[in-house]
């Protein structure tokens, strides 16, 4: 699995999650402001038209209190010119009779509360009229509903408003405010009687948000705020990542050079031993016979003996470097290994050379497999092995290569075979590859393979090699199994 397609699908779930709550937030803000901003205009639209309600009952009581006998032009017919929404006031003397059945039902029903009453009103025509029965006269006022609203004190522009204000009665509904309202999105309310009872009016408010008013620029900004932050975010994490694989690397080189440095002493105190035990067996053999010779030869035993002395002080040094830089066995600190997460975490080391070689290497593995292994030493072989199969593929198209992994449960043993699309191993090579100073690459000091075949050994397991048909090869690690620790 490529780690680095996995951690920026993570990352890009991270900023879609961010962003759809961010925006979740963001929405339900701007929901609650314009339901707030609703309430308040409502509360102080339905305030200023129960004034007007409650001023029109004040004028008839004013009419009532103040009324005079018949004139040619008694003061009530001034009354529009100082209150537009009075269209005209008409008075019934007590001889005379209203001109419809309305006015008398509602002076009737005025005399019995002894308030104002409604006559029938006509919310089409946007007009009603208001009976006070007084005595001697009564009054009627005739009011135009559009010039009942103060619009010098209304709290928005009827014409841009996106609410919506009516007047109800029954059935009846006259539109103070058309506003636009929609089907889909959020809807507020309002509805509360005018203050007085002359006028059973309800007063209705609805504002609708749709989702193309939502503040989507805001929403815009935040995701790219998130986007930007978790960019950051990845740049650190991928920072660390990156610095912890260079020392993770740095210190299986280090590893792997002691390792190596091991195997080239071990190489030179084999080569050298035997030249230095002849050495010191000649120089002996020649001081035995001069002890045997009656001539005395005083000068030349002493350089026999100096000669053997200095040969046992070369092989003591040759010795002394073997141990000195000998890797120590790694059997006795062999412990519970999950082998399939081993092999993972070298993959995640190697992630820069699998992107660079464009490869992308697929692993099957029996979940879970332990092994018992020194966890320095199997890093070190999964290492070489992946790096001689990336170092293999180079010599095919990009392409055309493979990398296949599988880790297996195979009771008493575990295995892990590791192949690759590349050219393969000239058939005279496979007999020598784990030999010391054996290289089929130009270069190369041929202890890599020889070091893992070793140290696999050491941990009671085998590393062995072959090919593959059509091509490529193929390395199989086996190491003792284990139960989970």
């Amino acid at each position: 699995m490529n780690v680095l397609r996995l951690a920026g699908g993570w990352w890009l779930a991270a900023w879609i999650a961010l962003s759809v709550v961010g925006a979740l937030l963001i929405v339900l803000a701007e929901i609650s402001r314009a339901r707030d901003a609703f309430e308040t205009d409502a509360r102080i639209a339905h305030r200023l038209l129960s004034q007007r309600a409650v001023e029109l009952d004040a004028v008839l009581a004013t009419l009532a209190l103040l009324q005079t006998g018949a004139e040619a032009n008694p003061p009530e017919r001034r009354l529009p010119s100082l209150y537009p929404q009075i269209l005209t006031v008409q008075r019934r003397d007590p001889e005379a009779r209203w001109p419809r059945s309305d006015l008398e039902n509602a002076e009737a029903l005025s005399r019995s509360r002894r308030l104002p009453a409604l006559a029938l009103p006509d919310f089409t025509a946007g007009r009603y009229t208001l009976v006070l029965a007084a005595h001697p006269a009564s009054f009627a006022l005739l009011i135009d509903m559009s010039r009942l609203v103060p619009w010098s004190e209304w709290p928005a522009d009827p014409q841009k408003s996106l609410t919506r204000v009516v007047l109800e009665q029954g059935s009846q509904q006259f539109v103070i405010q058309p506003g636009a309202l929609g089907r889909s999105g959020w809807q507020f309310d309002f509805r509360k009687r005018l203050a007085t009872d002359s006028q059973p009016f309800d007063m209705v408010a609805m504002r609708h948000v749709a989702w193309s008013q939502l503040p989507w620029l805001a929403i815009s900004a935040w995701a790219s705020v998130a986007g930007a932050a978790l960019a950051g975010v990845a740049a650190l994490v991928r920072q660390r990542e990156q610095r912890r694989r260079a020392e993770e690397l740095l210190r299986l080189g280090q590893v792997a050079r002691l390792n190596t440095l091991g195997e080239l002493a071990g190489g030179m105190a084999h080569e050298l031993n035997q030249p230095l035990t002849a050495v010191l067996a000649n120089t002996q053999a020649a001081q035995r016979l001069l002890e045997e010779n009656t001539l005395d030869l005083p000068t030349v035993r002493g350089a026999l003996a100096q000669a053997a002395s200095q040969a046992r002080r070369a092989a003591d040094v040759v010795g002394r470097l073997r141990s000195l830089v000998e890797r120590p066995g790694t059997a006795a600190h062999t412990k519970p290994v999950a082998l399939h997460d081993a092999v993972r975490k070298v993959l995640h080391l190697l992630q820069p050379e699998l992107a660079l070689r464009q490869v992308e290497p697929l692993l099957a593995a029996d979940s879970p497999v332990w092994v018992m292994a020194e966890p320095v030493a199997l890093d070190q072989i999964l290492h070489n092995l992946l790096l001689n199969a990336l170092q293999a593929l180079e010599q095919v198209p990009a392409g055309q290569r493979r990398l296949d992994l599988a880790v297996l449960a195979n009771s008493p043993l575990a295995v892990l075979t590791v192949a690759d699309s590349g050219q393969g191993i000239p058939s005279e090579a496979l007999p020598h590859l784990f030999e010391p100073f054996y290289s089929t690459r130009k270069g190369g000091l041929g202890l890599g393979l020889s070091l893992c075949e070793k140290l696999a050994t050491n941990m009671g397991g085998t590393l062995t090699v072959a090919n593959q048909a059509p091509r490529g090869a193929v390395f199989t690690l086996s190491l003792p199994a284990c139960a989970r620790p």
